[in-house]
This record gives C-alpha cells, structure tokens and sequence, in this order.
C-alpha cells in the first residue's frame, strides 16, 4: 500500500480522500490555490503546497505543476477527486511518466470513455443498449438535418461533457441554433472540446447509474444502482440507492449491462455506468464517468463498502477486497447535494462567507463537507460545498431520518438548498418514490418555498478567537496559531439568509449584474429594441451559466460591458434610452 499520495483537486470530496487516507495510515499532500488557502482540505492534509497562479489553467489544471509537486512532496500516487483533470487521459500518462501511480482507469480507457460518441460506439459494440443518435455535428446545419431525421424533442451533447454541462434539450427546430452554440461553447469552456452530437430526447426518463469496480486482476464487481433523477440544469441534486419502483427485471438489465461493459474496456478502478430508463422498462446508455462520483456515499452506506479504499487497493495492484457474492445490500440510502443556491432565484448561485455551523448528526448520518465557520467561500469553482447522506432499513425509515436531519441542519451566512430540500422530502411525488428527470419542471415553483428568509446580524463573539498565522518555505505551506481576544459586539447572520443581491430591481431604466461572474454572452447592442423577458446577457458563475433576462421592453441606449468581462454583483449591464 501507498505511504503518501497527493490530492489533485479541492472543497469536499478532497476532505473525504484525506480522510479515508489517514484512516488506513497514508500521508496526503494538498495543493491550493490561494483563494483556497484557508479551505479545510488544506489544514486536514499531511503536507500542502500552493499552486502559483490565479486561474484554472494555472493552478488545478496545471499537469504540470501537480507533477512536479508530486515528485517534490514524495508522494507515490495521484488520487485525480471528480472534476478537473479526473477524467483526462494527458494526465494519466504525465503521472505515469513520472513513475506515480494514478488512481483511476489507464489513459486508453478514458479516450474512449471521455468522448461521448466513441463511447456509445464501444458500449454498442459490447451488446449495450444506446439511444439513438448522431456522429460528431460540426456544423448547424448538420445538427438540423439530424434533428429532422431524429425528431424532435432531441437532447444536444457536448462529446467530452459531463455534470451537465454542455448539455440542451431542444423541443422546437427554431431553438436549435441558439442551444447548438451554447452547447459547443460550454463544451469548449469546460472541457476544450467543443465537439457536439445529438440523441433522441427520452420522454418520462429517470436517470439510473451503475457503480462498478475493477482491478488489474481481471475482477470486475457492481455494487448496485443509484436514483439520480431529482436534477435541475442536469445537473443532480438527490440520489439514492436503490432506485425506487424500479422492476427487478430491469435492475438486472442495468447491472448487466454495466458488467459486460466494464469488462468489454478492461476496466480498473472506481467507475459508473450511467442509463436512461424509459417507461420504467427501456434501458438505454448514456455514459462512464471514469472517476469517483458525487453520490458514491449512498453506495457505500448500502453496502458497508469503503469506495475510496478500494480505489487505493486497485491503484496498488492488489485486487478487490470482496467477490460480487460477498456484497449484500442493505434498507435505503438518500443523498441531497447541499449547494450555494438560491432555490427562490432560480437556483441562482450565491457565494458568501460562512457564519456558524451546526451539522445533523445520530445513527446512519453521515455529512461530508468542506465548510468551516467564518469561512470565505470562493465564487471560482462548483457550488457544492456539503453533502448529507442518511440511511434506513428501508425508504422510508430513510427519508424520516433525511426530514430529521435537515431540521437540524443549520448553516448561517450564506444560502444554501436546505429549504428546498426540506420542502422536497415531503412532496408527495417523490416521497412515494414515483418520479423523473422532469419532477421539478412538473411540481416545484419557488412559492412552495414560502418566503426567502433575509440575514439578521447577532452578536455572538467569543471570548477568544483563533488566528492563524501562515508561512511557506520552497512552496510547503506551514502554519503557527495564536489566540487573542475577540473584539466586542462582532456580528454574524442567521441561518437561510446570504447575501443580499444588488441591482436587478432598482432603477427600471437599467440593468444590473444580479451576481458576480464572467459574460459568456451578450446579446443586446446600443440601439436595439428589446422585449420584456428576452435573454439579454449570459453570465457564468460557479461552472453555471445564468441567463439575465430584461425587465421591460424598450429601446437600448447603452450595454456596458462585453464578452469575457468579469462582474461583480451591482456592476452595471445595460441601460436604456
């Protein structure tokens, strides 16, 4: 086994590697970059190191730089996280280069997983079933003729896409052109790759995944399926295992159909065979993501088995720790992705600083987060910053236990999902476990919600607080802490509340940045005259992109700002004449 490896990633699931590291005596290395300084990763890890640099390109997707830090540091492997550079083959082979062990697939396995069209061609070839779709679109036309031979409703694709990004669903041919750019622009932004393709639209889908392992022995395990149809901009927000209502015939079809296709790439390491059942009947392949998943906590809490342990095993060369008959299933497990968002502006997200924290805890709670109190938390990066996982012996043992938890949960300062997901836990659809990809087009509106609670200052001061005072030596991060007096009457916010959105409902005769982030998008211009409620801007913060739409109709006098600018909350957009 590993005497040290490095963490090549950030925020909660890096706390959830050094953790299982240190439970089985392995050393971590951290890196950061420096709006990530004061993150709990960083203090939870052996060693950490500062990435130079202040962009994505410089720090968490600098190949280079985590190598060499590697090598520095005397780590013996990578574990890659999810997101960033997990599912890059490039990196797989730089860490093999420089004789470090990669936790995850080889560098062959993630091309012909990381492309979505080369993927549905393997999975076919093995007896998978897949929708059916299109080659590589190039150009809209293409996307127009495939779209008429298809049919609408139809789903575009980014190729090496994945957490939904890249991803639109197009119901009518004259908004083709606008979801076609915007697909091919976020594939470029986040993966590089602006390869787009296109499948049939599944109507009534639930979205149903498969985790597998595999070593290099040639032993290939499932350890069930996972629900994850709860989802907004496709991207997940509960997941559960096992999938409700599911019948046993098609369950079986799923975890076959997984098996076969892992041992079709020869695969190792932690992976998920992601589906789209139909009808509760049809069984169709989306995709592998060639990593740890964010919902890997409800497998393991239905299964008793410790997933990145076994990552660690297989990286090492030895094999699985169990056979498949070994594995028994057990009760229910439910997993809500707690967020930066605001559920009442349209999941809108809203970093902040974090005030006080008090997590759920009691039998089969389990909280995996990176959040800290007084902690400032980046808008560069996802808004997934805690996740909450119960079990029960059965569903709904499970669910009363997720309702407890949420009660209790509490995080001041910023907002976050838990009042959407304590409305959630009771709506009737999905507490019967009879719901799709559509449930919350179909059943949720923010006034279900009940009023957004506002912040409220208290003083809560402690009679000493903790100041840490940091120093680096070759790039190593070392820390000294002092104590001292807090001053008096210091204020914090109460729970559910965040901060207060500037512009947006001002002065009519403008239009003001309702969030900080970056214009991917603008699609106004001096002079023009515009509808109420049309897309006037695009803006991209924390990975999502967030269409501003115009108050009134009327005649533009001035847009102040263009493409690639960077904004922050109140900065003027447009005004009108």
């Amino acid at each position: 086994m590993f005497q040290k490896v490095l963490i090549a990633n950030r925020g909660e699931i890096a706390v959830r590697i050094i953790r299982a590291c240190h439970s089985l005596g392995i050393q971590t290395v951290m890196v950061y970059a420096e709006d990530d300084r004061q993150g709990l990763a960083v203090k939870l890890a052996t060693e950490a190191y500062l990435l130079p640099g202040s962009t994505l390109a410089e720090t968490y997707l600098n190949i280079d730089a985590l190598v060499e830090i590697a090598q520095r540091s005397g780590a013996e492997a990578v574990h890659p996280g999810y997101g960033f550079l997990s599912e890059n083959p490039l990196f797989v082979e730089a860490c093999q280069a420089a004789g470090l062990k990669f936790l995850g697939p080889d560098a062959e396995v993630m091309r012909k997983m990381g492309s979505k069209v080369e993927a549905r061609k393997h999975m076919e070839a093995a007896g998978v079933p897949i929708t059916p779709g299109s080659p590589p679109l190039t150009h809209q036309q293409d996307a127009e003729a495939w779209a008429n031979t298809i049919g609408y409703p139809i789903l575009l694709k980014a190729s090496a896409g994945g957490g939904g990004r890249g991803m639109k669903k197009v119901h009518r041919p004259e908004d083709l052109a606008d979801a076609f750019a915007a697909a091919k622009r976020e594939g470029e932004a986040y993966f590089g790759d602006g390869t787009i393709y296109m499948e049939k639209f599944v109507e009534k889908p639930r979205h149903v995944e498969v985790q597998i392992l595999g070593d290099t022995h040639g032993n290939v395990v499932h350890l069930g399926e996972r629900d994850c149809s709860v989802q907004r901009r496709n991207q997940k927000l509960v997941e559960e295992s096992p999938a409700p209502h599911l019948p046993p015939e098609v369950r079986q079809v799923l975890l076959d159909a997984a098996v076969k296709g892992a041992k079709a790439l020869n695969y190792t390491g932690a992976g998920t065979f992601e589906f789209v059942v139909q009808n509760n009947r049809d069984v169709y392949f989306m995709e592998v993501n060639t990593r740890l998943q964010v919902e890997h906590p409800v497998t393991e809490m239905v299964t008793g088995r410790d997933l990145v342990r076994e990552q660690l095993r297989i990286a090492a060369g030895l094999p699985i720790s169990f056979q498949q008959e070994d594995i028994r299933f057990q009760g229910s497990a439910i997993e809500c992705r707690i967020t930066i968002e605001d559920a009442h502006q349209n999941f809108r997200p809203v970093p902040g600083k974090v005030g006080r924290i008090q997590e759920p805890c009691g039998p089969w709670v389990r909280v995996d987060s990176m959040l800290q109190a007084n902690y400032e938390i980046p808008g560069a990066y996802d808004s997934l910053v805690a996740k909450l996982i119960v079990w029960g012996n059965d569903r709904t043992e499970a669910l009363a236990r997720l309702q407890q938890a949420l009660k209790e949960y509490t995080i001041e300062g910023v907002t976050t999902l838990i009042p959407f997901f304590q409305w959630i836990t009771t709506e009737p659809h999905f507490a019967s476990g009879h719901f799709d990809t559509h449930f919350l087009d179909n059943h949720f509106s923010a006034d279900l919600l009940g009023e957004a609670v506002t912040p409220q200052e208290i003083d809560d001061s402690p009679a000493q607080i903790r100041e840490v005072m940091e120093m680096e030596v070759n790039g190593k991060r070392f820390e000294v802490a002092v104590y001292k007096d807090a001053p008096l009457n210091k204020k914090s916010l109460r729970p559910g509340g965040g901060k207060k959105e500037k512009g947006g409902g001002g002065n009519p005769n403008e239009i003001r940045s309702p969030m900080a982030g970056t214009l991917v998008k603008v699609s106004t211009e001096a002079g023009q005259t515009v509808a109420k409620g049309q897309i006037a801007f695009v803006i991209e913060s924390m990975k999502m992109e967030n269409d501003i739409l115009t108050a009134r109709e009327g005649e533009i006098k001035e847009v102040a700002v263009e493409v690639g600018q960077k904004v922050q909350a109140g900065d003027l957009l447009l005004t009108f004449a």
